[in-house]
Order: C-alpha cells, then sequence, then structure tokens
C-alpha cells in the first residue's frame, strides 16, 4: 500500500494543507514550529487509528469545529478521518462506510523514530514501556486489548484502595483480573525482546563496525521466576495491607522497565553517545524487519527530524535499511538521501 497524497484541514496548526507523494521518500521541510510533526501525526493517525502524541480535542486547530484527515492510496482507495468538537466524536469513512474505528484491516504499521527515541536509554521506565508497548501492539491487537484491560482494572483497584474500610475481599475480583492479564502481558514482553536479542547485536554491529555486545531484558517484579497466575495473585494478596496505606498497587507488570546492556553493563553510563544511538537505530531496523514478518506488510518510516541528531554513518545506516519502506522525512533544512 503506497500512499499518494495527504490532506488536513484544521490538524494542529495546518488550517489547510496538501501533500503529493511523487516518491517513495518524502521530504517535509520548514522551520521549528512550522507544523511538520503534526503531518507525520495525521499520517499516523490514519494508518493507526489514533495519535501518536495526543487526545483528538488537543489536535484541532483552536477555534475550529472538527478537524479532518483525508489520505489517498495508488490503488485509488481513500481513507478519512473526522473528528468532530461538539460531539467529541471521531470518525472514519473508508469508501462508503462510515465507522467509530479505523478497521482492522486498513489499519497499516508504521515505524516512527522521534528525537527523543535516541534518548531512549536513559528515559525513565515509563517511557521505555510505552516505547515498547506501541510496538508489541501493533504487532498483536490481542496485546493492546489486554494492556487496556489491565489498565482499566488497575485504576478500578487504585481507587478502591483509596477508600474507607477497603478489605482484601473487595479487591479479590481485581486481583484475579490483574493476575491473569499480568502473566500474558509479561509473556508477550518476554517473547518479544528474546526475538529482539536474536538480532540486535549483529544490527548494531554493522551500524558501529566493532565487536560490542548489545543486549535488552525485562526488569520488574516477576523478573527470575515463573509466569503462574497463582503466584501474582500471592504477591497481590502478602502486599494488600501496604497497598491499602499507599494507595496504589505496588506489584504487577506495569511496573516492568527494559534495560539496555552494553557488554554485559548497563548501557546508560557505559556506553558512549554514539554508541546508545547506534543501539537504537539497530532497534528500530529490528522493529521494521519485525512487523514486516508479523503483518506482511512493510510498515511505514515517520522519520521526525532525526536526521539532524545522527551522524553521516547512521543517516546512511537509515537510508539503506529503509530503502524498500516509503519514508516521511522532517528536517529543518535539506537532507541528503
Amino acid at each position: 500500500m503506497i500512499i499518494k497524497t495527504i490532506k488536513l484541514n484544521n490538524f494542529r496548526c495546518h488550517e489547510e494543507y496538501f501533500l503529493e507523494c511523487e516518491k517513495s521518500t518524502a521530504m517535509i521541510s520548514g522551520e521549528n514550529g512550522s507544523g511538520k510533526t503534526s503531518i507525520l501525526e495525521a499520517i499516523y493517525e490514519i494508518l493507526q487509528g489514533r495519535s501518536f502524541r495526543a487526545v483528538d480535542r488537543e489536535i484541532v486547530r483552536r477555534g475550529a469545529e472538527f478537524y479532518r484527515v483525508e489520505m489517498g492510496y495508488e490503488d485509488g482507495e481513500r481513507v478519512i478521518g473526522v473528528y468532530e468538537v461538539e460531539k467529541d466524536k471521531k470518525t472514519f469513512l473508508v469508501g462508503d462506510k462510515k465507522t467509530a474505528r479505523l478497521p482492522k484491516k486498513y489499519k497499516y504499521p508504521v515505524v516512527l523514530f522521534e528525537p527523543s527515541d535516541l534518548n531512549l536509554v536513559s528515559a525513565s521506565p515509563g517511557r521505555r514501556r510505552e516505547y515498547f508497548d506501541r510496538f508489541l501492539g501493533q504487532m498483536s491487537e490481542k496485546y493492546s486489548n489486554s494492556l487496556a484491560k489491565y489498565n482499566k482494572a488497575l485504576k478500578q483497584r487504585n481507587e478502591l484502595l483509596k477508600g474507607e474500610g477497603v478489605d482484601f475481599a473487595m479487591a479479590f475480583s481485581w486481583n484475579v483480573m490483574l493476575a491473569r492479564l499480568g502473566v500474558e502481558i509479561e509473556k508477550a514482553r518476554r517473547e518479544m525482546i528474546e526475538r529482539v536479542n536474536r538480532k540486535l547485536t549483529e544490527k548494531y554491529r554493522s551500524i558501529a563496525e566493532n565487536k560490542d555486545e548489545i543486549w535488552l531484558e525485562v526488569s520488574g517484579d516477576l523478573a527470575g521466576g515463573e509466569l503462574e497466575e497463582g503466584r501474582y495473585l500471592r504477591e497481590l494478596e502478602a502486599r494488600f495491607e501496604r497497598d491499602r496505606i499507599l494507595g496504589h498497587t505496588s506489584f504487577g507488570i506495569h511496573r516492568d522497565d527494559y534495560r539496555f546492556l552494553f557488554n554485559g553493563k548497563e548501557a546508560d553510563g557505559s556506553a558512549s553517545r554514539g554508541e546508545v544511538r547506534s543501539m537504537i537505530v539497530a532497534l528500530k531496523f529490528i522493529e521494521a524487519q519485525e512487523l514486516y514478518m508479523k503483518l506482511g506488510k512493510k510498515p511505514v518510516v515517520l522519520l521526525d527530524d532525526v536526521f539532524s541528531e545522527l551522524d553521516e554513518a547512521r543517516q546512511r545506516a537509515l537510508v539503506k535499511n529503509f530503502k524498500e519502506n516509503q519514508v516521511f522525512i522532517t528536517s529543518v533544512g535539506a537532507v541528503k538521501m
């Protein structure tokens, strides 16, 4: 599926915007604050059914009553997304069918590369979870749904813990749900990391041209133990009184972190800035490969002003590894491709 045209109305700062893609690589240049990232956000929204950085009401141009994104494909197909402020409602139009959510068959994999991704190694655990959850969510709709249910159950349990006269029996149903979903989510995370690790060092070495070894691991409350619901439930029960005092759930997969290891040591602090950037570039290449292998579609690649953050060798690596993908690049200045 090749994107040919993008049309925006009242999307962020764009009252009207039109982009025609004549090649597989589209360059979007402009000064900082001119709305370049917003164009990538609109593309992402039509391909995935939602924004990667905001809720709909925050996207509408100030003073407007709606926003509209229309994407035309090479085969003549069109997908339109419209959000109406008054109704606080978003709809998608595919052909002559209107739906509240983008149909699964029209979702298309995306590899999004933001400047903040280059700081992933030193970012907060929550930021790393967000990154890998987005990756896994594209690979598996089941994972995405399970994570949403887990987060809802977690919120309900936390609200319960803050109430007066709460006892363990009142939290039991939420504990069962958290244990079932938590084990399922953790298994998916571990399997994903295993697949990534099979390729990570080799990809890294092809970019950095050295013999360093790179490794990823999931660390958290379930690390080093068997993944089974009984253990999860026992831990929630054992910590109930503590959780009641704290007012939140202190055990579970919502506390997971992803550790980047560089030659057996924590990469944050032992790897240089250039080595860290090579790790992230390698991870992006593997993300694209995994999405293609799982979904059978070459992902659309969105590079948001990252060329200016990379040296020439890593820029060449990006161009080489994404040459068979459709790529959209934002930049303040010209980029050599």
